[in-house]
């Protein structure tokens, strides 16, 4: 029953494309007389609106959120702050691909700006996770940043959905587009404060889980001098000669097809207890991330597997490619490695970096991606500038918690501790705990309390 649950927020995720009609009501006050002023730089569409409050417990089932982005991202019982009023700004940059259909505008690189009413002076970026959109860390992130004060800007990486390796003219392109767009955003972002406050922010921050982890990483890795500190929140790792997810996601997709043995799970990277999660990532997560990362980095190992898309259906989309059972990264041609290097990272992060990672993560496993950034960080002689905790219990998505809550335990909370901490660093020269794991304990509200130490 969980798993058909499960499915099927995942199908809402994945294949969600209509609009949502607004209904939130918009209005004038002091704090929006500024408006007119407001341009994003660069934007080919923009629109904006004054509203009473822009967390999600106004603007669900309006135009200035969609629920079925962030389905299952948060635990059951997550409080959320509620009542901040501002200016939302919502449109898209310039972009010749079409796959996010939000708001009927079928128009890549869609952005979401909210400027609360109360600014600390601050600033939060972030892109999507997986191959979500803008809107979909709205309980997980804005919420919580915009009621601190903070402004906030969200964008859908530039390419979204199943199909997103079909965008972009070369090996690669698609995910390179990402940074590129995260880029962009937060220029443009910078400007869009100036224009509404009369000043810049005098702190930002680049923060993000899974694949915006991975931006997180690669921002601060490349440009850091747009950024003051970042929290990266189980950050994909990508390297050129490995770990990526091409050198443990076939082992998985393998012994989905009963061609793989739990030993090699475990040497591929997969955590010893991790097993009772298996089930619902080879329903949900290995096969369908395989088969689309491969063809957007690997078009040409099997051009009929996924094709010109994923699928039509949920089945379809979610099903693997059965040549990636024996799919073996190493032994592919340089082309390939190239087109991995270009969106690798290298642990030369210039700010302040915070990551948190699962110890039960069974689609990045953490063994292969943290454990691992980790040490390059170390390596690159950055180690002074980061923090790394491993949340006991953790998993890849918290809303898996509500089905397992005596094995599992919310990270979002440890999220929120992390970005306290990182702020104390930057801003008052606190330094955070020293890097560790993180216990889970036993007699405190695990949904919403963490502490680091």
């Amino acid at each position: 029953m969980h798993l058909r649950r499960t499915v099927t927020l995942l199908s809402a995720v994945l294949l969600s494309t209509a609009g949502v009609s607004a209904s939130a009501t918009a209005r004038s006050a002091p704090h929006c007389a500024g408006q007119s002023r407001i341009t994003v730089p660069g934007a080919a569409f923009q629109t904006m609106a004054c509203l009473p409050d822009m967390t999600t417990a106004a603007t669900a089932g309006t135009a200035y959120t969609d629920s079925a982005d962030w389905a299952s991202l948060t635990a059951k019982g997550t409080r959320n702050p509620t009542g901040v009023p501002g200016i939302q700004i919502d449109g898209y940059f310039p972009d010749s691909s079409h796959l996010n259909k939000t708001h009927g505008w079928n128009h890549d690189s869609q952005f979401v700006i909210r400027l609360p009413e109360r600014w600390n002076g601050g600033l939060v970026v972030t892109g999507a996770p997986g191959t979500r959109k803008q809107y979909s860390l709205d309980p997980l992130i804005s919420d919580w940043v915009i009621a601190q004060g903070y402004a906030f800007a969200s964008i859908d990486k530039g390419n979204s959905g199943p199909d997103f390796y079909t965008d972009g003219k070369r090996p690669g392109d698609a995910i390179a587009e990402w940074n590129r767009r995260t880029t962009e955003l937060t220029l443009a972002t910078k400007t869009v404060v100036r224009q509404a406050y009369g000043h810049a922010p005098r702190r930002t921050y680049m923060t993000g889980i899974s694949n915006g982890g991975y931006l997180t990483r690669w921002q601060l890795e490349n440009h850091p001098e747009l950024y003051d500190g970042g929290v990266d929140w189980e950050g994909a790792l990508w390297t050129e000669d490995g770990p990526n997810p091409f050198t443990y996601l076939p082992t998985a997709v393998a012994y989905q097809a009963g061609r793989a043995t739990h030993a090699d799970m475990l040497a591929a990277g997969f955590a010893p207890g991790t097993e009772f999660l298996w089930p619902y990532h080879e329903a949900a997560y290995w096969g369908l991330t395989q088969k689309v990362y491969r063809a957007e980095v690997d078009p040409s190992y099997d051009p009929r597997c996924p094709g010109e898309s994923a699928g039509s259906t949920l089945p379809e989309i979610l099903a693997p490619c059965a040549s990636d059972a024996s799919y073996d990264y190493a032994a592919r041609p340089g082309s390939v490695h190239r087109a991995v290097e270009r969106i690798s990272l290298t642990g030369r992060i210039g700010k302040p970096m915070i990551t948190l990672h699962g110890s039960l993560d069974a689609l990045l496993p953490i063994a292969t991606d943290s454990d691992v950034y980790a040490r390059m960080v170390s390596d690159s002689h950055r180690g002074g500038s980061h923090r790394y905790y491993t949340i006991a219990g953790g998993t890849h998505v918290d809303g898996l918690y509500d089905t397992y809550p005596d094995r599992l335990r919310p990270i979002l909370p440890c999220y929120r501790s992390a970005f306290h901490a990182l702020t104390d660093w930057v801003e008052h020269r606190a330094a955070p705990p020293a890097s560790g794991t993180v216990p889970r304990p036993t007699s405190v509200d695990l949904v919403n309390s963490c502490a680091l130490r």
